[in-house]
């Protein structure tokens, strides 16, 4: 059976008009249930990430303001999200998710957490809508609890996992993989293992190779024990921000790509949603779920 990660926590309440599309973590079980693709029984909701967890990978200080809400209105303003109490709890339940599912695909080959990919969040500071980095968090709960040897984090958002690569930049148990708009934010960027910054308007065809490519000589490379893969859906050509061309289908087309050599290899992998901000949000939800029924096709 393929587990999901939710809890209601993650649709959270933002101002008017924010371009956050928050309703979307809302909307993707409720149509995945309302088809058929999945049942209750497969949606659990987390528990909060405990400190001792979170400190793995997050700077005590940084910790500790984000406990008090004590960060500069500036810091704030980088994260994009009004802070809170909620909002706090809302990230430790998410990153406490990818933990769930990092170990429940190592039991199912694969587990998805409906929200996380926050991969714009370092060990001292959150940006661009991350607070905290769930896959960092569950990369480092792996390594310590000695549950993996070599993990590869394979993200596909159509910005680069600033965050997560400059985490990871001195540990080589953790191979980052970051495939991304070369022209999109983050403008300043960080170094992951492997970054292949992407032309504007690539379409389906050159992705797919591209993805294909550098996949499987990573794989050949560092045969890695477990797989991390950042989803996001901001690669799709209705996106506002993505400047990349990829079709519904290229972008289905791809999460068939990473999950089918998941598959092939036995490695177990935890998805994550990542961003998506289409104008319409069907078509945000639409690829989301997409991403669920690949996965329940390959694995369910």
């Amino acid at each position: 059976m393929v587990h999901i990660a939710y809890d209601p926590i993650y649709a959270h309440p933002l101002p008017e008009g924010h371009r956050f599309p928050m309703l979307k973590y809302e909307l993707i079980p409720a149509q995945l249930l309302h088809e058929g693709s999945i049942s209750p029984a497969q949606i659990f909701s987390p528990a909060a990430c405990t400190e001792d967890i979170i400190l793995l990978t997050h700077d005590a200080g940084y910790w500790h303001d984000l406990q008090q809400l004590a960060l500069t209105p500036s810091h704030i303003r980088r994260i994009g999200f009004p802070l809170s109490a909620q909002l706090v709890l809302r990230e430790i339940m998410i990153a406490q998710g990818t933990i769930d599912c990092a170990l429940l695909a190592m039991q199912h080959g694969v587990a998805l957490n409906v929200a996380g990919g926050t991969h714009h969040a370092f060990a001292n500071r959150g940006e661009g809508f991350c607070l905290l980095n769930d896959m960092a968090i569950a990369a480092n709960y792996l390594l310590h609890h000695q549950l993996a040897k070599q993990i590869l984090i394979v993200d596909l958002d159509v910005h680069q996992g600033n965050g997560t690569a400059s985490i990871f930049a001195q540990e080589p148990r953790v191979f980052t993989f970051s495939m991304h708009g070369g022209h999109n934010y983050p403008f300043i960027k960080e170094q992951s293992d492997l970054d292949v910054p992407l032309p504007d308007g690539i379409g389906d065809e050159d992705y797919l190779q591209l993805l294909q490519q550098h996949l499987q000589a990573l794989l050949h490379r560092l045969q890695p024990d477990f797989i991390f893969y950042l989803s996001g859906v901001d690669v799709l050509s209705t996106d506002k921000f993505g400047k990349l061309n990829l079709s519904m289908a290229g972008c289905q087309q791809r999460d068939t790509i990473v999950l089918q050599a998941c598959k092939q290899h036995s490695i177990p992998c935890c998805i994550a949603m990542g961003g998506g901000y289409s104008p319409d949000i069907k078509h945000i939800v639409e690829a989301h779920c997409n991403t669920f029924r690949t996965a329940i096709d390959l694995f369910g």
